[in-house]
């Protein structure tokens, strides 16, 4: 194979790649609206609520109940003036089901 043919395949693997690494985990996009109101159900309906775009999935989880499934967990950051607030919301998937929201967490950044 010569080298302009290698490096086609090279940069056709990557472009691949990189595709599937910017696409969006399953259940992100009613991950950002949820968050924004878990955030106003926490701290009370403000203006200045804010939540980002960018979806981070975090490695599944087990459910505590049945430890043959796995629950998929999705981390989002808030914003409220000057606060600053992670936020994880965990979602069952199955063919029956998608995006079945069992649970949420909220955890302020200060320092104390």
């Amino acid at each position: 194979m010569n080298v302009l043919a290698r490096s086609f395949a090279l940069l056709a693997v990557m472009t691949c790649c990189s595709v599937c690494l910017a696409a969006d985990p399953p259940c992100a996009a009613g991950a950002v609206d949820r968050a924004r109101k878990l955030l106003a159900f926490h701290a009370g309906p403000d203006e200045r609520i804010t939540v980002d775009k960018a979806v981070k999935q975090l490695p599944s989880i087990r459910n505590p109940e049945d430890p043959s499934q796995k629950f998929q967990v999705l981390e989002l950051w808030g914003y409220i003036y000057k606060g600053r607030y992670r936020m994880r919301l965990i979602y069952y998937n199955s063919p029956a089901t998608q995006c079945l929201l069992m649970g949420e967490e909220i955890l302020e950044f200060a320092r104390m």
